[in-house]
């Protein structure tokens, strides 16, 4: 089991909703998520992107030489960039990381954002390009001289001179509900990507992407994105799930619903219709809480609970053959050391973080004579 954490580059804060207990975003703060991130074990973090965010390749390059072991989730946008650009960044920052780069391909979502990006295609045909896209970055990535004429991607003589380090590429993940996200999933992807469902739901994807794979003689592991309030007890995290929202108004509400709603993104809408029984009735499966998504696009559902019945839970995704926990919590900053405190003495976790080869210290000297020998 690997767990990743986040960048915020959208924003953070306390609450949601509102300017109250907003966070400064900025590269210093990045930084500290970042460094706290590779200090605490996490294997990687997800660096979002879109019109809302900071550019994911630039700060990524410029976090890299400021921690060790972390690895870094960057998206690679079919349409707005080409395959063979896209196949040198990607090595370039394989080689400056020492191997630490993950590719996530992202097809887009929002049509209005796109539009204002130089987009114009509708949902099926950008997973089309996305398709045309992956054959020739993959050929790139392998060494191959690509001559390829296709009806969204065309290049003559394409090749990548600096390979990777990471052999023979870096690791390429990607979400996709629809059935043209599943397929391009099952084509080209080593990481089928979902965000939090219902486990039912889960396992269902699994299922029909599994298959899709198999068809094509090919493997797919699967991550799952979630956010993650967990306490020492459980009124505690139902608590702080609570005080997340309450600056969360129906106005607010409203608007970000009419947003979501010009999307055309399957995986969105499926947030969407997590939440149609009402604010009131937001834990939509044993500790499963959908009350993130009344206002944030993506991911928006939240495991809520004490560390046992967190750790049960995302047990349980595992048990249906999710092995990446792509993992948030608000602030980032804050919760990043929450959750490796009480969740990761819980799950068997993938780390080849330095606290693996030492003897960790916990807590303060006692008396000045003695460390704690036990953690309540």
């Amino acid at each position: 089991m690997e767990i990743f954490w986040f960048i915020p580059t959208q924003g953070d804060g306390r609450y949601l909703g509102t300017k109250t207990g907003a966070r400064v975003t900025d590269y210093s703060y990045f930084k500290q998520i970042a460094q706290a991130a590779d200090n605490l074990g996490y294997s990687g973090v997800l660096i979002p992107t879109g019109k809302t965010c900071e550019d994911p390749w630039i700060l990524a390059a410029s976090l890299v030489p400021e921690t060790v072991h972390l690895k870094y989730l960057v998206a690679v946008r079919p349409g707005l960039m080409t395959p063979a650009v896209a196949a040198r960044m990607t090595s370039t920052l394989d080689r400056v990381s020492n191997g630490r780069v993950l590719i996530n391909v992202v097809a887009g979502g929002n049509p209005t954002e796109l539009a204002g990006d130089g987009v114009f295609l509708n949902h099926d045909e950008r997973y089309e390009e996305t398709s045309e896209f992956l054959d020739i970055y993959r050929s790139l990535m392998n060494g191959e001289k690509v001559d390829y004429n296709g009806k969204y991607q065309k290049i003559k003589g394409g090749e990548l001179l600096f390979p990777p380090v990471q052999q023979p590429s870096p690791p390429i993940y990607f979400g996709g509900s629809s059935p043209a996200g599943q397929a391009v999933a099952a084509e080209h992807t080593d990481v089928y990507l979902t965000w939090g469902e219902p486990p039912a739901q889960v396992a269902e994807k699994i299922k029909e992407v599994r298959a899709l794979a198999e068809q094509q003689g090919r493997s797919v592991r699967f991550g799952i994105r979630l956010h993650v309030i967990v306490r020492e007890t459980e009124s505690e995290a139902w608590d702080a799930a609570e005080r997340l929202i309450q600056y969360v108004d129906e106005e607010t509400i409203e608007a970000a619903q009419q947003a979501f709603s010009k999307m055309d993104s399957v995986g969105q809408k499926r947030m969407v219709q997590l939440r149609t029984k009402g604010r009131k009735e937001l834990e939509i499966s044993p500790n499963l809480w959908a009350g993130i998504g009344l206002v944030r696009g993506g991911a928006g559902t939240a495991l809520v609970g004490n560390p046992q019945q967190v750790a049960d839970r995302i047990q349980e995704y595992a048990d249906l053959g999710i092995e990446t926990f792509i993992l948030s919590g608000y602030p980032h900053l804050e919760e990043a050391y929450q959750v490796a405190d009480l969740l990761f003495p819980l799950l068997p976790i993938t780390t080849e973080n330095y606290k693996a080869k030492q003897k960790p210290i916990h807590g303060e000297i006692i008396a000045n004579t003695h460390f704690t020998t036990t953690r309540k």
